[in-house]
């Protein structure tokens, strides 16, 4: 796991554009490795697994409830899912295997935090 651990803190959080990161396996609807400090809890990984096997249009109109907030989506398909709050806000990158997660906080460019998640994703698969 540390190869993956390092992947995310190098590769997202190395940008200064993603506050925290985590990968959750699709299959297992299970978090396999998260940034340090960021907890994301089973009820949040239903959340974002559901956000998927549903049809995207509901998710979008729905929006997301993730981490004890309320998100607006704004963007939803079958690859990637992005939702805001405010000026924080989820990216959420579906791969074969992996759900690969990052927020960002108020500060950060949401547009550098989804090229560097949409760009890792694919590596995931990978691994």
């Amino acid at each position: 796991m540390s190869h993956l651990h390092n992947l995310l803190l190098d590769t997202l959080l190395g940008t200064k554009h993603v506050d925290s990161a985590a990968l959750i396996k699709i299959q297992e609807r299970s978090l396999t490795v998260a940034s340090p400090g960021f907890s994301v809890m089973p009820c949040d990984v239903r959340t974002l697994v559901n956000g998927f096997a549903k049809n995207p249009l509901q998710a979008r109109r729905e929006g997301l409830y993730f981490r004890e907030k309320d998100y607006k989506c704004v963007r939803a398909d079958d690859h990637s899912l992005y939702a805001k709050n405010e000026n924080t806000g989820v990216v959420v990158v579906k791969t074969h295997v992996y759900l690969l997660v990052a927020t960002y906080i108020e500060g950060m460019y949401p547009s550098v935090c989804v090229e560097a998640t949409e760009k890792l994703g694919p590596s995931f698969d990978k691994s």
